[in-house]
């Protein structure tokens, strides 16, 4: 059984995305544990397929949490499905998040109890995306905290959802322009994404003016079109030093003891793009045909030859004719490439993009920020952009890496661990081979992996007073040569972020 997560904060787009799935992929069913009953002391579990509803139960809060609920019966419930498949019976099961799950904590969930995920798909209005990310409210001001504790924004949430799932599911908006196509393609440029309707989706090359739409009345606190609208509330500007907690709510949820997949469950497709095998039990057409090498979108087997021995197993996937959301449903996800994707010092950042009104600036710079000056600049740069995000590095910590993550006018500033370029040779084979890599391809012979490396997206970006802020937040030239003494006796106004 092939199990697929279907998350995101546009709730209608995820309804429709998950409904999709259930007519397309034939004993496929949807699992959805709605969390907004919580305060009943209860999570309120759904089991359906494309009739309808096939079961509801309730399971009680754990340490009054809905999260931790939501852990504990999730893993139990998709293996009972699991003990299905073997006779047919579920060939998919759908995980429909709440709409605060976050795909990420969900999918190692999964994973680590020895299920198989074929894919992690985040369901997108492309009219809403920049209504979400301007949006600096609290979840649970807006009803959607996982937990009591839960301190997430819905900016920052949405921003991870967005850029974790490898597939976006894009709603058909008829509210949706050149410009919020513009911005969900240069947000998360490698995504695969799949229209939810038949009809395809709209490009984001053809920029010819079209009014301004404003986003549904029932969207949360939309800002205006543009760079700097950062405010919390439509009043109140959101404090920037007010750093997001490390705990990311619904995610940080300790897994359950790893059970493995049941012995007579379908092999699991091939971890990959583009390794979408038919179903065993349809093949394709006679006059289907033959597929090239195994890149996206070439997902039917020959015919009339099998497949050889070392081929990697074809996972029950649909036919290859089907919707391309439920050929995407089984395409294959890897956790682990996940992960390492959205660490900051491996990170798959944007490139730099100018099109249809929305810009994206990569910053990339061989020099220490000033960290008095940098601070005194958090507002101005948390406000300049949509989104920005990446690693920065500070004169008077110069070991250390720091992530940089901000939306909806909030910054989150956390350590991510050492650069590699201060640790020893000996202590470099405990280091994951992604993360080696990543520092190989921007190594500098004098400073090693020790970079600026920050991304800028948004309407209406000032790219050129942008770059001229974050220049000035360097170190000049004298306090350069100063050298590393000089820069560990510097202020320190992180420390208010980094709770040291």
């Amino acid at each position: 059984m092939s199990v697929a997560i279907v998350g995101g904060l546009h709730a209608d787009a995820r309804k429709a995305a998950v409904r999709r799935l259930l007519a397309e992929v034939p004993h496929s069913v949807a699992l959805h544990h709605d969390l907004s009953t919580a305060a009943e002391g209860t999570v309120l579990r759904t089991v359906r397929d494309r009739t309808g509803v096939l079961a509801r139960g309730r399971t009680p809060l754990v340490n009054d949490c809905a999260c931790c609920a939501l852990r504990e019966d999730l893993v139990p419930e998709l293996q009972r499905l699991a003990e299905g498949a073997a006779a047919g019976l579920t060939r998919l099961a759908i995980v429909e998040l709440w709409d605060s799950g976050e795909p990420k904590a969900m999918a190692e969930v999964v994973a680590a109890s020895g299920l198989t995920v074929t894919a992690v798909i985040t369901a997108i209005d492309p009219a809403l995306v920049l209504p979400y990310l301007a949006n600096g409210d609290d979840l649970a001001e807006r009803g959607l905290a996982a937990a009591s504790t839960d301190q997430r924004t819905v900016a920052d949430t949405f921003a991870r959802q967005l850029e974790y799932a490898p597939v976006l599911a894009v709603a058909d908006s008829p509210e949706a322009d050149d410009e919020d196509h513009s911005l969900l393609s240069q947000l998360h440029p490698t995504a695969h994404r799949v229209p939810i309707d038949r009809a395809p989706e709209r490009g984001t090359g053809n920029c010819a003016p079209t009014p301004n739409v404003p986003a549904p009345d029932n969207a949360p606190h939309p800002s205006a079109r543009g760079a700097g609208n950062c405010a919390t509330t439509p009043d109140e500007p959101a404090p920037v030093n007010t750093p997001r907690p490390s705990d990311r709510g619904a995610g940080n949820c300790a897994t359950t003891p790893d059970e493995p997949a049941p012995v007579n469950a379908p092999h699991p497709s091939a971890r990959g793009a583009g390794n979408c095998a038919t179903t065993p039990d349809e093949p394709a057409p006679d006059n289907a045909p033959r597929p090239s090498d195994r890149g996206a979108g070439n997902c039917a087997t020959t015919p009339n030859e099998p497949a050889p021995d070392n081929a990697p197993h074809p996972g029950r996937g649909p036919a290859p004719d089907r919707h391309p959301l439920a050929e995407a449903a089984f395409a294959g996800f890897d956790i682990e490439a996940a992960a390492a994707a959205q660490h900051p010092a491996c990170a798959l950042l944007p490139a730099d993009a100018d099109a249809c009104g929305v810009s994206t600036l990569v910053w990339h710079r061989r020099r220490p920020f000033h960290p008095e000056r940098l601070y005194a600049a958090l507002e101005d740069l948390t406000c300049a952009a949509a989104r920005s995000r990446g690693r920065f590095w500070l004169a008077d910590r110069p070991d250390t890496l720091l992530h940089w993550d901000a939306a909806g006018g909030a910054l989150c500033v956390e350590t991510a661990g050492p650069w590699l370029a201060s640790l020893p040779d000996a202590a470099w084979e405990m280091v994951p081979p992604v993360r080696r890599a990543a520092a190989a391809l921007d190594w500098h012979p004098e400073h090693g992996d020790c970079c600026q490396h920050l991304v800028f997206t948004s309407p209406g970006l000032d790219r050129d007073g942008l770059e001229r802020l974050l220049e000035s937040c360097l170190l000049t030239d004298a306090e350069y040569a100063a050298g590393r003494d000089a820069w560990s006796r510097l202020p320190r106004p992180f420390d208010t972020f980094l709770e040291v």
